[in-house]
């Protein structure tokens, strides 16, 4: 597998650094995101916030603002709160697996895609093209393969150490990346056999639109909006869709879901971000 992920290597730029930071700021935008959407974002972040203090002293309408486009808002929330505790307490990277999972948003397998890729340590990194080799070379006709099943597996492949240049964490795990990126393209898709496989749900006219838009209203009344503004702005951008308005009850109800979650907060019955 090492041999065939190397024939079909990604000259990506976050491959370049071994910056903890930067690794971890990479691998929570390329889940459930096209790699060709995180390449120019990743830079871009980077250029506004170049570490982890510049992103714990940033604004959270800054960072939300430097998210827009790329999905899943409550990420960029959870890497602005991972950020700020890494700063509390003592302003570098964990580099231990529990340190790393301690952190909002930080689950086992980008944990060892930190560690594997910015400290080339190893790990059970089980991220989807990982899952796809496995199921594709091991389990070819298997159905519903639950992950227990993969863990040790990938546990067991792992090269333990950085002793040879051309067999260590960091290539292993980039070579399985780029092997499972390529079936994908060119096989029936693998990782569909997995017990973890989700359908992901429409996202046109749902809840998490509705959640998105209204952020994104947020962030672009600074001063401050009060829920039937806020109605009236969600709907003129349903209705150029052809779907129905979004009455200010509904939005009240968004807005308390947003608020509990950190997103914003009401004042003198304006809400901003």
């Amino acid at each position: 597998m090492l041999e065939r992920g190397g024939e079909l290597y990604r000259d990506l730029p976050w491959r370049k650094s071994r910056d903890p930071y930067e690794v971890w700021v990479s691998e929570v935008m390329l889940q459930q995101t096209q790699v060709s959407r995180v390449d120019g974002r990743w830079q871009r972040w980077l250029e506004r916030f170049p570490n982890v203090g510049a992103l714990a002293s940033a604004e959270a309408a800054e960072v939300l603002e430097e998210w827009q486009g790329m999905g899943y808002n409550r990420r960029a929330l959870a890497l602005w709160h991972a950020a700020q505790q890494v700063v509390l307490g003592g302003g570098e990277m964990p580099c231990d697996v529990e340190g790393l999972v301690a952190l909002p948003g930080i689950g086992p397998a980008t944990a060892a895609g930190i560690r594997a890729f910015a400290l080339d340590l190893p790990g059970v990194y089980l991220e989807t093209n990982v899952r796809t080799v496995f199921l594709h070379e091991l389990f070819p006709e298997a159905q519903k393969v639950p992950d227990r099943e993969l863990v040790p597996l990938v546990e067991v492949c792992c090269p333990p150490d950085a002793s040879s240049p051309a067999d260590d964490p960091r290539t292993w795990y980039f070579a399985l990346l780029d092997y499972g990126a390529w079936l994908k393209r060119t096989v029936p898709n693998p990782s569909r056999r997995s017990s973890t496989h989700v359908r992901q749900s429409r996202f046109e006219g749902s809840h998490r639109q509705r959640r998105a838009m209204l952020v994104r209203a947020l962030l672009a009344h600074r001063e401050g909006a009060d829920p039937k503004e806020l109605a009236e702005l969600l709907s003129e951008e349903e209705r150029s869709h052809g779907r129905d308005a979004i009455s200010t009850e509904a939005v009240n109800g968004l807005l308390e879901e947003l608020s509990r979650e950190g997103f914003c907060t009401c004042r003198e019955g304006r809400w901003v971000v």
